[in-house]
């Protein structure tokens, strides 16, 4: 290895300290990196074999930003650094140059972790822990940054720009989703060439999704404890590259792969979300590898304890970053903006974002980063999403989010849970939710689209195991069954898994068509676990985080089964109706409850009857009906007439008639309804029959576009 000669030297140039990372700009590459506490910076080249070449000192030093340009090196170079400073973890600091760091603004890695005690900065099994000083190299064990070169030819690619009314999102892995696809090229299949297929876009147009949310993308590592055990962070939750797209999901040497997929969905009228975390990183606490930010300037990116030893913990994972921090805000904030502007991303969903407006003083709908989101010209026109909770003082804070958010709404999917599987006193909030969540967001201007509603998601069961499971079954996760929640609010119907009973599999497709049906003719932006469609299961894993195989894999032959084609199917005719009537999706809330006004709606009871505040609160209470009003044509929908709505519902465990008000002498028809094994018809009387757990959508006026 050449070290840092007087050649090297005479050759590197002062450069500039932006933009931030490796920047190739036709004649040479630039490279900056943001240090606030280091004392030097040492550029270490690679060949392509992984054999550190040369290593080259950052000659300048410019507002907390050490920089240098290379005029001989170019795209494929592959890089990392070695920083300087004091080892210092009781005042925060972990410099230690004997490990070398990734770069955070690398927008390529090659290759991967491989676990040793050289990638720590202390000396694991020293008596004095972490307060020890580790000499080994860490090199031969980490991946590589490589400079890129952003040269693509976009053509005529433009975001689908979805508006919120009309977005319907499919959350799904990106392995998972093409790993069993027959369709799918098998040298393709688990990378972002898998999503140029048109099998797998087509599936999705043809449902009536608009926009793919994927879990992450951006480079992880796989824990320690689990590739012991065979295991992978499969879900990926685990970042430690915001600007490179993770290796696993390459098929090629470039990150073209990934803007090719972006075209390819856009062509296809698709949005594409990317599910983001920028709440912590893979270095964990004070025991954690020495990888890139704990290395450059752990004092700087991440929240400490008042004794700077330690971490502040609000992820769960030992470690949480700071948004209060100038340099880590900018790397976040320019790490979004990349993903905007040169990746062609739609959208983002933020893993545990309460912790993204977590100031010193608690939660902040106004703090840093919120702000520079909100006010930001490119961020600011993308949809956002917030998971808007975490597990530190105060992290629940859903509806608490300033406008232009949209967040999680895990009380829609606990009252639909509890309401179907038969618990008490579920009513009064059942249509408060299915309404768009007023409470919680109908304020400073938000809409019901703020209000993402989902039934399930990718942690926790999967549709098809929520009404076949009372329990969790982890053993494959390695914990002895100890991970995952216990707070399912899930029922099997009478046996626990799978069954040949006809009477349980029965009613369980019912349930599975009650779920999909409130979900997706509510208010608010309905969100689909990639294989609710069909009845994918993971046989009872409700927390298969660490699973990458077939319990994750989407199951496509399920997909071709006669039951999957029928609850696809009928998922899309939900989704049909939702395009085709504009009040399934109003953009602005309904006066829910006084039933005055043009557009209130009208909750009825079964007999016909207004509901009254007393029933509301009767515990045993499970059916109604909901009358939403006539909208003139939106130009959007397939309807020449305005047409009014009859939602019945009925939870109960008996069978439940309906009275349907008048409908101006035009009778109702039924549009569609989760009973698949007897006709729902009005009787002589004109009253409606469901059995026990049903619903059905029935409409009135329909004109000749019906």
């Amino acid at each position: 290895m050449s070290r840092a000669s007087g050649a090297a030297h005479s050759r590197v140039k002062a450069g500039r300290p932006y933009p931030l990372g490796a920047t190739w700009d036709g004649l040479g590459v630039n490279f900056s990196l943001y240090s606030r506490h280091a004392t030097r910076v040492e550029l270490c080249l690679f060949n392509e074999r992984g054999r550190e070449i040369e290593r080259i000192t950052l000659p300048e030093y410019t507002d907390e930003i050490w920089h240098g340009y290379l005029p001989d090196a170019r795209p494929g170079q592959r890089y990392g650094y070695r920083v300087h400073g004091p080892y210092a973890p009781d005042a925060g600091h972990r410099f230690n140059p004997n490990k070398l760091v990734l770069d955070p603004y690398a927008k390529q890695l090659v290759g991967q972790i491989k676990w040793a005690p050289h990638l720590f900065g202390y000396t694991i099994g020293h008596k004095d822990k972490d307060l020890s000083f580790d000499r080994r190299d860490s090199a031969g064990y980490m991946p590589r940054c490589v400079v890129v070169d952003p040269a693509f030819t976009w053509g005529a690619d433009r975001s689908p720009a979805v508006p919120w009314d009309r977005t319907v999102i499919y959350e799904a892995h990106l392995r998972g989703l093409s790993m069993q696809h027959p369709a799918v090229p098998e040298a393709s299949r688990g990378t972002f060439s898998a999503l140029r297929s048109e099998a797998v876009t087509d599936h999705l147009k043809h449902l009536g999704i608009t926009a793919l949310e994927l879990l992450p993308v951006h480079a992880h590592v796989d824990d320690q404890y689990l590739v012991d055990k065979g295991l992978k962070n499969y879900w990926g939750y685990n970042t430690l590259g915001f600007f490179a797209p993770d290796p696993v999901f390459m098929s090629t040497s470039t990150i073209a792969e990934f803007k090719q997929m972006v075209a390819s969905l856009h062509s296809a009228g698709l949005e594409l979300i990317l599910d983001v975390v920028y709440n912590h990183t893979a270095e964990g606490n004070e025991l954690g590898p020495t990888l890139s930010f704990k290395g450059i300037d752990n004092a700087s990116y991440y929240r400490l304890a008042e004794d700077r030893r330690y971490y502040i913990n609000d992820t769960g994972t030992g470690n949480t970053f700071d948004l209060t921090n100038a340099g880590a805000l900018r790397m976040v904030m320019d790490s979004l903006r990349y993903w905007v502007q040169d990746m062609h991303v739609d959208g983002f969903r933020f893993d545990l974002a309460t912790i993204l407006g977590r100031e010193r003083a608690g939660f902040d709908a106004s703090g840093s980063f919120l702000d520079a989101v909100r006010q930001d010209p490119v961020l600011s026109q993308v949809k956002l999403i917030a998971e808007p909770w975490d597990i530190g003082p105060g992290g629940y804070q859903l509806g608490n989010f300033a406008p232009g958010w949209a967040e999680w709404n895990d009380r829609f999917r606990d009252n639909l849970r509890a309401f179907w599987k038969g618990d008490e006193g579920q009513l009064s909030e059942f249509a408060t939710r299915l309404m768009g969540s007023a409470d919680l967001f109908d304020h400073n201007g938000r809409r019901p689209a703020a209000s993402v509603n989902f039934v399930t998601a990718h942690d926790g069961f999967t549709l098809h195991d929520l009404v076949s499971y009372n329990d969790k079954h982890n053993i494959e996760n390695g914990e002895d069954g100890r991970d995952g929640s216990d707070h399912n609010i899930s029922w099997n119907h009478g046996v626990e898994g799978a069954t040949d009973d006809p009477g349980i599999l029965a009613l369980r497709r019912r349930q599975m068509r009650n779920l999909l049906a409130s979900l997706l003719l509510a208010q608010g932006t309905p969100m689909l676990l990639a294989g609710d469609e069909f009845g994918r299961t993971q046989n009872g894993n409700n927390n298969a985080y660490c699973q990458d195989n077939p319990i994750n894999w989407i199951d496509w032959e399920r997909a071709a089964s006669e039951d999957g084609q029928q609850q696809s199917q009928f998922v899309r005719r939900l989704l049909a109706l939702r395009r085709r009537y504009p009040q399934l999706r109003r953009s602005r809330f309904l006066d829910a409850r006084d039933g005055q006004g043009a557009d209130a709606a009208h909750w009825l009871r079964p007999d016909g009857q207004p509901m009254q505040e007393a029933d509301w609160h009767e515990p045993q209470h499970r059916a109604l009906m909901l009358q939403l009003p006539a909208l003139p044509h939106d130009g959007e929908s397939t309807v020449v007439e305005s047409t009014q709505l009859l939602l019945l519902v009925n939870a109960a465990a008996e069978s439940q008639a309906f009275a349907p008000p008048s409908a101006d002498n035009t009778p109702w028809r039924l549009l569609i309804t989760s009973v698949d094994d007897t006709p729902v018809q009005p009787d002589e009387h004109g009253q409606w029959h469901l059995p026990d757990r049903a619903i059905a959508l029935l409409a009135s006026r329909v004109g000749s576009g019906q």
